[in-house]
C-alpha cells in the first residue's frame, strides 16, 4: 500500500482493519453484532422479505414496490436455463471434478457462460449491461451447482421452473421435488442472510479482478476461487462433523476440552470480525429451535458447553458460534447434502459479490498495492553456467 505521495505504507498482515474504498452496499459492525445491506439490518430483511427482494436491494440500491417485484422475479427466472453450450458441458465438467465437487466445476462452467453469453470487459460496456451481465450469471449459478451435484451423483439434472421463487427453485433442482414451504423458508432465510459480509476475502477478490476492467464471469470465477479454500468457505459441515466426533451429550465436556488445551479450532466458533454474539448464529439457532428435533437439542448444549469452557480455559476471550455453526444444522435438517453447503453459501454469496462488481466497475482505479522484498539483496551477479 502507499500514501499519496507514493511512499510505501507499512499496513497490519492480511490488511485486517485496512479501509481500501467508499461502498453503499453495508458494512459489519462487529463490536455491535451488527450487519445491514445498505440501510437495512440484514438480519431484519431474513426475517420480513424475500430474497428477490434482496436481490433488487443490492443491485438496484432499493426495495422493489409490488410492480417491480413481481417484474424482477419473472426477469431473474427467465435467466435460469443455462446456454446449450454450457449444459451440453456440464457432464464432462462432472466427470472432471468429481473429487472436487460442484464448487471446482462452477468456477469452469462461469468461464464457459461468460463466453457463451458474450460477456465483455466491464471497463468497455455501461451499467445496464454490467447489470444484465450480472443478473445472468448470478440466475445460472444456482442450475450449474444443482446439476453438476446430480450428475455426481449419477443423477439427471433437473431444468429449472419459472414458476418457483429463487431458493424453492433451488431446493426442487436439487432434490427433484417441490420442497415443503417450512424448508424453503429456512433455506431462504439462511441465504439472505449470507448475501454479502463485509470486504472478506472472496469480496475483495472479486473486486480487485473487476478493478482491472475484466468481465463479469471472470470477477466471479476469482471469487468463487477465493471462496473453496477452506478457511473461507467450507466450515458449515465441518462444524456438523464436530457434532458427529463428539457424538453424546457425555463425551462434549472431555473432548472440547482436550482440542482447546491442545490450541486446535474448535469449528463454527470464533469470526475475525465479530466480538459478540454472530447475529446470523443467533437468528439460525431461532430458525433450528423451530424444527426442533434432537440434532438440534444436541447443538444447543455443545454450543453452551463450548462457550462455559472457553471462558475458563481463555479468560477474557468472547467466543461464539458463528454463522457456520447454526447454517450446518439448519441445512441438515431441511435436507441438504453436506457436500452441497458451501456451494449453497455460494448460491447466496453469488448476488453480493455481483454487487460489488458493479460498484466498483464504476471507478476506473486499479487496485495496485504494493510488497516489501525481504530475499536476498540485489544485485547480485548471475553465477556462470
Amino acid at each position: 500500500m502507499t500514501t499519496t505521495t507514493g511512499t510505501p505504507l507499512d499496513v497490519p498482515r492480511g490488511l485486517a482493519g485496512v479501509v481500501v474504498t467508499d461502498t453503499a452496499l453495508g458494512d459489519v459492525r462487529g463490536r455491535e453484532g451488527f450487519y445491514h445491506y445498505r440501510q437495512y439490518s440484514a438480519i431484519e430483511l431474513a426475517q420480513t422479505r424475500s430474497f428477490e427482494d434482496v436481490w433488487y436491494l443490492m443491485t438496484e440500491g432499493e426495495l422493489p414496490g409490488p410492480a417491480a417485484r413481481a417484474d424482477f422475479a419473472t426477469r431473474t427466472a427467465g435467466l435460469r436455463r443455462l446456454p446449450a453450450e454450457v449444459r451440453d458441458a456440464l457432464p464432462a465438467i462432472a466427470r472432471a471434478g468429481a473429487a472436487a465437487g460442484p464448487l471446482a466445476g462452477l468456477r469452469t462452467a462461469l468461464s464457459l457462460l461468460g463466453a457463451s453469453a458474450g460477456f465483455r470487459p466491464v471497463y468497455d460496456i455501461d451499467a445496464e449491461r454490467r447489470r444484465s451481465d450480472a443478473l445472468t450469471a448470478c440466475a445460472a449459478v444456482p442450475t450449474v451447482l444443482t446439476a453438476l451435484y446430480r450428475l455426481g451423483q449419477g443423477l439427471e439434472p433437473v431444468e429449472p421452473r419459472d414458476d418457483l421463487p429463487y431458493a424453492a427453485n433451488y431446493l426442487y433442482m436439487l432434490t427433484g421435488s417441490v420442497p415443503e414451504a417450512g424448508r424453503v423458508r429456512a433455506v431462504e432465510q439462511y441465504l439472505i442472510s449470507t448475501v454479502d459480509h463485509g470486504f472478506n476475502a472472496s469480496t475483495f477478490t472479486g473486486r480487485v479482478v473487476a478493478s482491472t476492467g475484466a468481465d463479469i464471469a471472470a470477477c466471479l470465477v476469482a471469487a468463487v476461487g477465493a471462496l473453496s479454500g477452506p478457511l473461507h468457505g467450507g466450515a458449515p459441515s465441518r462444524a456438523l462433523d464436530t457434532l458427529d466426533a463428539i457424538g453424546t451429550p457425555d463425551r462434549i465436556d472431555g473432548w472440547i476440552r482436550e482440542r482447546v488445551l491442545a490450541g486446535d479450532r474448535i469449528m463454527g466458533f470464533g469470526h475475525p470480525v465479530y466480538r459478540t454474539e454472530d447475529p446470523r448464529s443467533r437468528m439460525l439457532r431461532s430458525i433450528a429451535q423451530g424444527f426442533g428435533g434432537p440434532l438440534v437439542d444436541f447443538a444447543v448444549e455443545v454450543e453452551q458447553q463450548v462457550e462455559a469452557i472457553l471462558a475458563e480455559l481463555k479468560p477474557g476471550r468472547e467466543l461464539h458460534t458463528n454463522v457456520e455453526f447454526y447454517a450446518g444444522v439448519v441445512m441438515e435438517l431441511c435436507g441438504l447434502p453436506r457436500e452441497m453447503f458451501t456451494p449453497t453459501f455460494c448460491a447466496a454469496r453469488v448476488v453480493g459479490w455481483s454487487a460489488n462488481i458493479l460498484e466498483q466497475a464504476e471507478d476506473s482505479k486499479i487496485i495496485r498495492p504494493a510488497a516489501r522484498y525481504a530475499g536476498p539483496p540485489p544485485p547480485q551477479p548471475v553465477p556462470a553456467v
